[in-house]
């Protein structure tokens, strides 16, 4: 197995396109298909041909470009099998608890549901990488579309058991508002308040946010941190099971 090296690169409004390549093994993989023309690009600029794309979940904004890439490459599209039926190309369908081999990297699968019902994300523990989808971003969260608030906060829970320091890609660029955000629930976490102000610098400067890290989003991700006694206080929540905390976070971010 050799060093798998990792391109992320902007692609529609706000997703993040990533590319996956091993040189010595041959591995070129996308995470997710965004859209067609971007993910061509970078393939054409570095001369690869891919071999898999790696599905988080059905929304069009994840899967436009299967079709047409594979199309053009030949490559397996390997997706979450709850949502096997909407995934378009799919080839293999896996689930929670799953693991693979992906031309000499082990892949373990993680049900990252709640965005999705079937959504997953895809940790390769030999690399400390993690590549979530839209089940947790920089300082948030996905929103739940399909399931519910204990079931999003399971996978939240899921991901951030993790090792601190697993660098994690989302599937978009959503950091300076979850920041702010964040700073209206947690405004005395001195991590957060420096963080804010780094992504603020990093923007500033046309840089990307991500990736981030487990053990940065455990320190001021307010989704991760329900039971934080400032978070509570803050919503008047001291007492309150950790899902109805997690749900009241997630219901002001909707509002925000």
């Amino acid at each position: 197995m050799g060093k798998l090296k990792v391109f992320q690169f902007p692609c529609r409004d706000d997703n993040y396109g990533v590319i996956l390549h091993d040189p010595e093994t041959g591995l070129v993989g996308s995470i997710d298909a965004p859209e067609t023309e971007s993910i061509a690009d970078v393939l054409e600029d570095k001369r690869l041909k891919l071999t898999h794309i790696l599905t988080t979940h059905h929304h069009g904004d994840h899967v436009a470009g299967n079709k047409t890439l594979k199309a053009a490459h030949g490559c397996t599209i390997i997706g979450p099998i709850d949502e096997q039926s909407k995934i378009p190309g799919i080839d293999k369908s896996v689930g929670h608890g799953d693991s693979f081999d992906l031309e000499g990297h082990r892949v373990e699968v993680i049900g990252s549901g709640g965005h999705t019902l079937g959504e997953i994300s895809y940790y390769f523990p030999d690399d400390g990488l993690l590549f979530a989808g839209d089940c947790l971003f920089a300082m948030g969260c996905g929103r739940i579309f399909e399931g519910d608030a204990k079931m999003m906060h399971e996978s939240l829970q899921r991901l951030a058991a993790l090792p601190d320091d697993t660098k994690v890609y989302a599937g978009h660029e959503y950091t300076l508002s979850n920041a702010k955000f964040a700073l209206s629930v947690d405004g005395s976490n001195e991590a957060l308040q420096k963080r804010a102000r780094d992504v603020e610098m990093l923007l500033d400067d046309g840089q990307p946010t991500l990736p981030t890290t487990i053990g940065e989003e455990k320190a001021t991700n307010p989704f991760l941190r329900a039971d934080d006694p400032a978070i509570r206080a803050a919503l008047g929540m001291e007492e309150a099971d950790t899902v109805d905390v997690f749900a009241q976070i997630r219901a002001r971010k909707d509002r925000y």
